[in-house]
């Protein structure tokens, strides 16, 4: 593995488009993606059949693997993944880019008769022996965690095996430093971010509580370090020693919370910067106001938007999806949270790490207090606005983050 200035891929979940994107993170800066010449891939072109046959080894490996979890003390810690080694190359310093992102290029193809695959194969969970003694928490945790990272190295050994391994600053610009405790945290927005700040604050000594740190003080001040502002030394240092942690969450869920808080509330940056083009293309006969304002976008023409070849309007990281923000097959994370176990993974890992006691992953919400969470039930009244189609081709675009971190299909009728 090595370390460069450049990179270059594709977005794995638009296999079925190959659309060439920009991308925009406030304030409204826009990021193109350019092709590097130079990345080499290994491999050879195989068959479907071959591919499907390979695929479902691969599913049987990983569910007779995770009947096997080893025995552990009560007090061993989440075990650790090998630091990777990453050569001394030379390093191209090149400006922050937040909020753009590359894409991994000669991911595979994800078919239908792959999707099939996964739909006839058993759900990937730890087995517990029933006859044995329930075990601790943390031991519990500790398992839960290994799990997920054992998914993760499949998945990625399947659909990425022959990806350039080069790491690049984009790869670590959604990263967060935490020196004092040896913390790094990749944000994922909408899947509890803006308390993961805080918590990061409190632990670096920029606020003694949780409660005191308001939303802009979280993503206007700058009181944290990326990951990307440090040199080659200095990342290498960080990705070999600390914790590397990633916080995720059900991908359609995820974006309808992205829908909701950015285009159902007032919002002076992506109602005109996203809403305005998303109406002038998407909506007949728009009246003058909803051109001018770009306010009232509904959900369906947000989707239209989000699976368009040619957007009228770049990406942005609170829909982009998580394993392009974050790296997971380039960065071997120690720790994978989850929204839908938040407050327990979250104080697990405080826990680990050594923070003060008296510190715990707040639970206040953050943006639009007034609002209900986006839930399970919130999430399918949104996508019942949608055809069969379009949640197809919705699922299809966050299909490597079903797949990389074990979530069942939202649907029935999708393959």
């Amino acid at each position: 593995m090595k370390i460069s200035g450049v990179n270059q891929a594709h977005h794995p979940s638009q296999r079925a488009w190959g659309m060439t994107r920009c991308f925009l993170s406030p304030p409204s800066r826009v990021f193109k993606e350019q092709r590097v010449s130079g990345v080499k891939f290994r491999g050879t072109t195989q068959s479907r059949q071959e591919q499907c046959a390979q695929f479902s080894e691969v599913v049987g490996s990983v569910s007779a693997r995770l009947g096997r979890v080893n025995q552990r003390s009560e007090e061993a810690d989440v075990d650790p993944i090998s630091p990777m080694q990453l050569p001394d190359s030379q390093w191209k310093r090149q400006a922050p880019t937040p909020g753009s992102r590359e894409h991994d290029p000669g991911s595979q193809q994800v078919t239908k008769r792959h999707r099939k695959l996964l739909k006839t194969s058993p759900v990937l969970r730890p087995h517990v022996n029933s006859s044995q003694s329930p075990p601790s928490s943390s031991r519990r945790l500790s398992d839960v965690q290994e799990s997920r990272r054992r998914i993760i190295r499949e998945v990625c050994g399947k659909y990425r095996s022959n990806i350039s391994r080069t790491i690049t600053p984009h790869h670590v610009s959604r990263i967060y430093v935490e020196d004092r405790h040896k913390l790094l945290y990749c944000e994922v927005p909408k899947a509890g971010c803006s308390n993961w700040k805080r918590v990061l604050m409190v632990l670096a000594g920029v606020a003694n509580s949780t409660r005191e740190i308001n939303h802009v003080a979280v993503h206007y001040d700058n009181h944290l370090k990326r990951l990307d502002s440090f040199d080659r030394q200095g990342i290498t240092k960080r990705l070999e020693t600390y914790t590397k942690v990633l916080f995720i969450r059900e991908p359609m869920e995820r974006l309808v919370s992205a829908f909701r808080d950015k285009f159902e509330s007032p919002n002076s940056y992506y109602h005109p910067v996203f809403g305005k083009p998303i109406i002038s293309k998407y909506r007949v006969n728009a009246s003058q106001t909803a051109l001018k304002t770009g306010s009232g976008v509904t959900f369906r023409e947000f989707i239209h938007y989000l699976l368009d070849v040619h957007r009228p309007v770049g990406m942005d990281i609170h829909w982009e999806a998580a394993n392009q923000l974050c790296s997971p097959c380039h960065l071997h994370y120690d720790f994978i949270g989850k929204v839908e176990t938040l407050e327990e993974d979250a104080n697990f890992l405080l826990r680990k790490i050594g923070a003060p006691e008296n510190l715990t992953y707040p639970s206040f919400k953050d943006g639009n207090p007034k609002a209900a969470r986006t839930s399970t039930q919130i999430t399918q009244h949104y996508f019942s606005q949608l055809n069969a189609s379009e949640r197809q081709r919705a699922y299809d675009f966050y299909y490597m983050d079903y797949l990389m971190f074990n979530y069942s299909k939202p649907y029935k009728d999708l393959y």
